[in-house]
C-alpha cells in the first residue's frame, strides 16, 4: 500500500508543476496533496505541523494567485468590464495551449477595456497589468511547487526507505 501512495504523490507534485501554468488545475494544493500521501506512509513520520505549513501557504498562493492578475489590471487604470475580458480570455485561451493561456488574458483585457472606451493607449497599459499578474502568479505557483516536490523527495530519500 505504501508504494501506491508514493508513486500517487510523486505523481501529484508533479501535476502540481504542469498546474502551476494550467490555469483548471491549481498546481500547489495538488502538490500538498502529493506530500500528504508521503505522510500518509507507514515509513514516514506524520508531521502535522509541516502539513498544516504547507497547506497554509498553498491555500494562500491559491487565493493570492486569484488576487494578483485583479491588482495589476487596476494599478495601471484597469476597469471592471476589462477584468471580466481578461476571465474569459483566461477561459478561451485554455483551449488554445500554452500560448492562449499568456495571450487570452492580455487579449480579453484589452477587449474589455476597449469595449469601455478606455482608448488604446490605456487599454494597453491596463491589459499589460493583467499580463504581469498573470506571469508573477505563475511564477509564484512554480516556486511553490517546485519547492513542495523537493520537499517531497527529501523526505523520501531521508526516509531511507526506497533509496
Amino acid at each position: 500500500m505504501d508504494i501506491i501512495l508514493v508513486v500517487c504523490g510523486i505523481i501529484l507534485c508533479f501535476i502540481g508543476l504542469i498546474g502551476s501554468f494550467v490555469p483548471m488545475i491549481p498546481g500547489p494544493i495538488t502538490s500538498f496533496t502529493g506530500l500528504l500521501l508521503l505522510h500518509l506512509t507507514n515509513f514516514i513520520p506524520f508531521d502535522f505541523y509541516f502539513l498544516i505549513g504547507c497547506f497554509t501557504i498553498a491555500v494562500s498562493v491559491f487565493i493570492l494567485d486569484l488576487i494578483i492578475p485583479i491588482i495589476g489590471l487596476k494599478k495601471l487604470g484597469g476597469t471592471k468590464k476589462g477584468l471580466i475580458g481578461a476571465t474569459i480570455g483566461l477561459f478561451f485561451g485554455f483551449f488554445l495551449g500554452p500560448i492562449g493561456i499568456i495571450t487570452g488574458p492580455f487579449i480579453g483585457a484589452l477587449s474589455g477595456e476597449l469595449l469601455n472606451d478606455l482608448g488604446l493607449k490605456n487599454a494597453l497599459k491596463a491589459s499589460l497589468g493583467t499580463l504581469i499578474g498573470f506571469i508573477a502568479g505563475v511564477a509564484m505557483k512554480f516556486i511553490v511547487s517546485f519547492i513542495f516536490l523537493v520537499f517531497f523527495f527529501q523526505i523520501l530519500i531521508t526516509s531511507g526507505e526506497y533509496f
